[in-house]
């Protein structure tokens, strides 16, 4: 059984420099967007905090909203790790170090490992630096059966939408695990940043009361974990997406056909920064997140390659475990247990090949 070749998207010089003038930062866009970003959330955080002397279901309902508005003010220093929220890079630098201490994700670190993940997505050897891990059904095939239980284990929905998200964000992103030869510098900024983040949680808890305060910020930052990593999730996790070893990869095609286009409700995408239009922000990462409305309204040729999908299919994505080289798409653990049954499966010499 031979495996399908994904075909590579081509695009002429043309229509790849046309979207040059969408990469152009914009002062007053930027000044609006943090001030309706970080205003509401602080205002928000307030009222939760005297909420609780009513109802905690009340804190709840409004953490909410304000893991939303979290979400805002993360793509803020998502773009200024990419360089494109402002121009000035001292600027830039400033705004994404100060959004870092409400996310609690260290900009420069995280900037560097998304970067890789851009440079990188959709290759099959670069799969545990800013991704989802996900094994194809070759690899797979050759686990053992501890392997296998502790693979399903990690892609079971409790874990990858609710544990793996938390730990992602309080515990992940405080440890220094890549290995690349150029994280070496960011390390010493890392630790310093966990310092400064151990400080703030310290002077807040006693100034406001450690329950208090705890039970408002650990609200927010669980259900802004849990958002992040849904969004991260579907934007990379979709039945037809692009996997390939880095031989055949491409970064056109893993850029348009390895992220959706996540179209949800206005005041959803407004929230999340527009970052539902991930193949444009995968094709060029240095246009900001409040110009990449335009440039699909202004250039449909985009939406023709990517998956397009509503919230509600998006929540079927949720059983994509494997990626499956013969058909290119992503398949259940069921799917694939009916075709090992079956006989199906193709034995691979190597998984690589």
């Amino acid at each position: 059984m031979n495996k399908i070749k994904s075909e590579n998207i081509e695009l002429g010089k043309a229509k790849i420099q046309s979207l040059l003038k969408y990469a152009q930062e914009h002062k007053t866009k930027a000044t609006i967007q943090i001030i309706n970003s970080f205003l509401p959330f602080i205002g928000i955080w307030i009222l939760m905090y005297f909420s609780l002397d009513y109802s905690y279901w009340l804190t709840f309902g409004l953490g909410i909203v304000n893991a939303f508005f979290l979400v805002r003010i993360f793509i803020i220093q998502h773009d200024c790790g990419h360089q494109s929220f402002v121009k000035n890079r001292k600027a830039q630098k400033i705004i994404g170090y100060a959004c870092s201490y409400f996310s609690t994700i260290p900009f420069n670190y995280w900037a560097k490992s998304h970067n890789v993940h851009h440079k990188m997505n959709g290759q099959l050897e670069m799969r545990d630096i800013g991704d989802v891990t996900t094994y194809t059904v070759a690899e797979f095939q050759e686990f053992s059966k501890g392997k296998r239980l502790a693979y399903r284990i990690y892609r079971s929905p409790i874990v990858m939408f609710l544990i793996g998200p938390v730990y992602y964000v309080l515990i992940h992103n405080r440890i220094a695990k890549i290995k690349l030869p150029s994280f070496k510098s960011a390390k010493k900024g890392l630790v310093i940043n966990n310092l400064l983040l151990l400080a703030m949680f310290i002077t807040l808890g006693f100034s406001l009361g450690w329950v208090k305060f705890l039970l408002v910020h650990l609200t927010i930052l669980v259900l802004f974990s849990i958002i992040a990593i849904w969004f991260f999730y579907v934007q990379h996790q979709h039945e037809h997406g692009y996997k390939q070893w880095k031989k055949n990869w491409d970064y056109v095609t893993s850029a348009l056909r390895g992220s959706t286009y996540y179209k949800i409700p206005p005041i959803f995408n407004w929230l999340t920064g527009n970052i539902g239009i991930h193949h444009v922000h995968h094709l060029n990462p240095l246009i900001p997140n409040y110009n990449l409305k335009k440039c699909i309204k202004e250039n449909p040729w985009l939406n023709q390659f990517p998956t397009i999908i509503g919230f509600r299919e998006s929540l079927t994505l949720a059983s994509n475990k494997l990626w499956d080289e013969t058909t290119q798409r992503m398949i259940s653990f069921r799917e694939y247990y009916m075709m090992e049954k079956k006989g199906l499966i193709p034995v691979y010499v190597k998984s690589k090949e």
